[in-house]
């Protein structure tokens, strides 16, 4: 890490002692990365400068854009960046933007300019905004005008947040009204392979989240890894897909694979499972990327639309059950892919060709990587045990100022919090969350910030939040909750702490369970016992199916 073109060192100087990163492993060919490199670069430079830049790139209801016509825009907002806003490489910018076009375009000038991305996801409110501004350091940001309410709430929060610069408002200092007079040619910051490019904050699972810091590489990595042995996508392919690119399974799927073969892909701010089927068959996709929950719930729409466009489907964000690839399959055709990933990896690490697949597993290491199951000491386990989650490969743990690093990497791998059993055919079948993460409809959830946004309630003394089962879901967020005196138990009250939740946190984390009780499980020396409330809750929805 000799070289850098930070002019700003804030996330160099911030990374983790060199002695707590994992083992990095780039044994096969396609990670052999030069010491300088802009991924933008490689992501859309490239097929301007080989000819195809006329190539469809970008495709949403509101516009379509080439390689050519995004490479211009991305170079204006460089220009809009470094010579309008004080931007040097290093600085790190805020997202915030559903999915489209403009999201995509600031998103490769922050990297081109040799910025450091950190994108959030729309829903979050003020207070959750403000977090990864205030831990990042960050003074730039770029958002969609509609998402300016809470982005000013968050703003009056973070002092050293100089500039927020809208888009879509049509107002003089909009970013499409500062670009219409930029230059349309940037030079590429000459950025050093491990720069870092990007901080993805998790959900957190005790409180706040963790900021995770990849470099260049690990945006090309992912690709010439996971997409380019497993998934196998061609330049005709046309991706469409739901996770927001805040997520980096939805950068990964929606934006970086298409344009690592120079394919396009289909943007859509509402993707949801009444949405995609239409949208498959209009744009005539052939990769989709969602998770189990959105694939069950397309299953009864799949009659009213023709969906014969379709070569590959992605399943990640949660654990695929067997019934639903059966289904899929089935009423499709087609294998679902299923995978795990982690925003400390960057994208998916276990996953299998359609060659390969084994319902019900999630599959091997993709090349280049290593997994093993190991017991608490960090011991190796024999095939047909169940344990800990351990992998290495090119990517991994960086964690931006957080001792929590310790947690994650133990003895050079990256321990995910996932509990697993391998096979004698060295196949990996997921059996659940080691910590308290709630994965809900593709979504992760951190059980003690829903306790922390109900616990402001005046009417909850205590409470606990655990994912309950649920077939529509895969799981929903309950919240088991001791009353203070004073209020009655009811489904008005429930209403009222279902919204109170909605208005602290992002509303997708609000319990859809609410259920009252006496008093919590907990230890000897008062620690919650979160365990006692998933056994209950697991118990509770089996005795609701089979009454």
């Amino acid at each position: 890490m000799a070289y850098t073109a930070h002019v700003d060192t804030f996330t160099r100087n911030n990374l983790p002692p060199r002695d707590q990163w994992p083992a990095f492993l780039f044994t096969r060919p396609e990670f052999q990365f030069p010491e300088r490199l802009n991924c933008a670069v490689a992501f859309l430079d490239r097929w301007i400068d080989e000819g195809r830049g006329d190539e469809p790139c970008l495709i949403s209801p509101a516009e379509t854009l080439t390689y050519r016509e995004l490479q211009e825009r991305v170079n204006r907002i460089c220009n809009v960046l470094v010579k309008q806003l004080g931007f040097v490489p290093g600085n790190r910018v805020l997202l915030r933007s559903a999915n489209n076009p403009m999201m995509v375009a600031a998103y490769l000038a922050v990297l081109k300019s040799g910025g450091v991305v950190v994108a959030t996801m729309p829903m979050l409110r003020a207070k959750e905004i403000a977090y990864p501004l205030n831990k990042a350091r960050i003074g730039v940001a770029l958002c969609d005008h509609r998402l300016a309410e809470e982005m000013e709430r968050a703003k009056a929060m973070v002092p050293d947040l100089q500039h927020v610069v809208y888009w879509g408002s049509g107002a003089p200092d909009s970013l499409e009204a500062l670009i219409a007079t930029a230059s349309p040619e940037f030079d590429a910051a000459d950025t050093a392979a491990d720069d870092v490019c990007l901080i993805g904050f998790t959900s957190g699972t005790t409180g706040e989240p963790k900021g995770t810091m990849h470099f260049h590489r690990d945006m090309l990595a992912i690709c010439d890894g996971y997409s380019l042995n497993v998934l196998r996508p061609e330049p005709t392919d046309r991706f469409i897909g739901s996770p927001p690119l805040a997520f980096t399974f939805g950068l990964g799927g929606l934006v970086l694979f298409p344009m690592r073969v120079g394919a396009s892909t289909v943007l859509l701010e509402k993707a949801g499972p009444d949405d995609l089927p239409a949208a498959i068959m209009q744009y005539k996709a052939t990769i989709c990327f969602t998770a189990p929950t959105a694939y069950r719930a397309m299953l009864t729409k799949l009659g009213s639309y023709d969906l014969s466009s379709l070569r590959k489907c992605v399943s990640a964000g949660e654990a695929l059950p067997k019934d639903t690839f059966e289904a899929w399959r089935n009423a499709t055709g087609i294998k679902l892919m299923d995978g795990i990933g982690a925003t400390e990896m960057l994208h998916i690490f276990i996953a299998a060709t359609e060659e390969e697949i084994r319902p019900g597993a999630t599959g091997k290491p993709v090349p280049g990587y290593e997994a093993k199951v190991i017991d608490d000491e960090g011991r190796t386990l024999p095939p047909g045990s169940i344990g800990r989650l351990a992998v290495r490969g090119p990517t991994g743990c960086r964690y931006l100022a957080d001792e929590r690093q310790r947690n994650y990497v133990q003895n050079g791998w990256n321990v995910t919090g996932d509990t697993y059993l391998m096979d004698e055919d060295g196949y990996f079948w997921y059996q659940a969350r080691s910590d308290d993460m709630i994965v809900s409809a593709g979504y992760n959830i951190a059980g003690p910030e829903v306790e922390a946004a109900l616990l402001t309630h005046q009417a909850v003394a205590e409470c606990g939040v655990v994912g309950a089962p649920d077939d529509g879901r895969g799981t929903v967020v309950k919240a088991y909750v001791v009353l203070r005196s004073g209020f009655r138990p009811g489904p008005d009250l429930t209403k009222v702490l279902q919204d109170h939740v909605k208005a602290e946190i992002a509303p997708y984390k609000y319990p859809r369970l609410i259920e009252y009780v006496e008093a919590l499980p907990r230890t000897q020396t008062g620690k919650l016992q979160r365990f006692q409330l998933r056994l209950m809750a697991a118990e509770q929805s089996w005795e609701a199916k089979v009454s």
